[in-house]
């Protein structure tokens, strides 16, 4: 049976790394299994907190702006177009160094989960 959401639809919130996002899907409100998929949103001039995710693959698409990508000691620029793949258990944080909004699209599997989030700081 397909599942279908909405963005328009979907309300944000801020996830333990300091982004915006909204889930488009994820299996505690939409019914699927094994992964999730949100739009993340990047103000100007700001970064999500470096962290990491034991278990968690992420594969993060850029849809709108300019970034910064930091996976572990590399640095590299993303734009509109690019998908870049976090293996579990890499540091890494996405700045925003463009003029408007940096949109990505975020899948994880498994699914996202602050309980698999650990900031770089120490912090829980």
């Amino acid at each position: 049976m397909a599942i279908k959401t909405s963005l328009r639809d979907t309300a944000p919130y801020v996830t333990k790394d300091g982004s915006q996002i909204r889930e488009l899907m994820h299996p505690h409100e939409h019914g699927n299994r094994l992964q999730s998929l949100a739009e993340a949103m990047v103000p100007v001039g700001e970064a999500t907190a470096l962290h990491r995710h034991g278990h968690t693959e992420e594969l993060y698409h850029i849809t709108a702006g300019r970034g910064r990508m930091t996976v572990e000691h590399e640095q590299f620029d993303v734009a509109a177009g690019d998908t870049v793949c976090i293996p579990p258990g890499v540091r890494h944080r996405i700045q925003n160094i463009g003029n408007t909004p940096l949109h990505l699209l975020c899948c994880c599997s498994p699914p996202y989960s602050h309980d698999d989030t650990e900031l770089s700081d120490g912090g829980t």
